[in-house]
């Protein structure tokens, strides 16, 4: 039978644009790097955090779908995305796929008992930010009906999905992939999502 490969640590670096550099996480993630057994594969990008659809962390991610990754490691959480629904399905991803989350400079790990309870509290908040988001648009509506204001072909309070990122979705649901994993690719909250994948495909 053919050998196995090792699973190796990912290392995530990321900076936001052309003219940052990833010079200030290096030196930590390379101490964290040099005490560890496993092999270890590094992934960068000169990216916005604000979503998730980067090379390098796509790079990432289809290591992390094929079996290969035993850990993502980051200098910090907000290095792997400032979409808080994005990063929320990443964690509930991670956890289907027993792969450990580590953020080097908070001293987090997500795969012990504090970060598991850490990686709860930032899923409830993403929750919790969709509900009042919900409850705002509701409330606008309300408004917006009282006065006599009404909408047009699109659902009232629902954000608005482009095509292409419909056909994502509905491409990677048919694909067999989670949820979790498809908000955290597209950018889009669990009930945007949801709304694509309960409506008929468009001819």
């Amino acid at each position: 039978m053919p050998r196995t490969a090792p699973k190796h640590a990912a290392i995530y670096v990321r900076v936001s644009s052309d003219d940052q550099r990833h010079r200030s996480q290096l030196p930590d993630l390379r101490r964290w790097a040099e005490v560890r057994d496993e092999p270890v594969k590094w992934y960068e990008d000169k990216a916005t955090g604000k979503v998730m659809d980067r090379p390098g962390w796509n790079a990432l991610m289809k290591d992390v779908r094929a079996g290969k990754v035993s850990a993502v490691v980051c200098w910090r959480l907000d290095r792997l995305g400032r979409n808080t629904a994005g990063v929320a399905a990443l964690l509930d991803e991670l956890r289907e796929r027993k792969v450990k989350l580590v953020s080097v400079t908070e001293g987090i790990d997500f795969g012990t008992a504090i970060g598991k309870a850490v990686a709860s509290i930032l899923a409830a908040l993403a929750e919790w930010e969709t509900e009042v988001r919900g409850e705002r648009v509701k409330a606008g509506q309300a408004a917006a009906r009282k006065a006599g204001k009404r909408w047009g072909g699109g659902v009232p309070g629902r954000r608005k999905v482009t095509p292409a990122k419909e056909r994502t979705i509905r491409r990677l649901k048919a694909d067999g992939e989670t949820v979790a994993a498809i908000c955290r690719e597209v950018g889009l909250s669990r009930p945007t999502v949801y709304s694509v994948l309960n409506e008929p495909a468009a001819a």
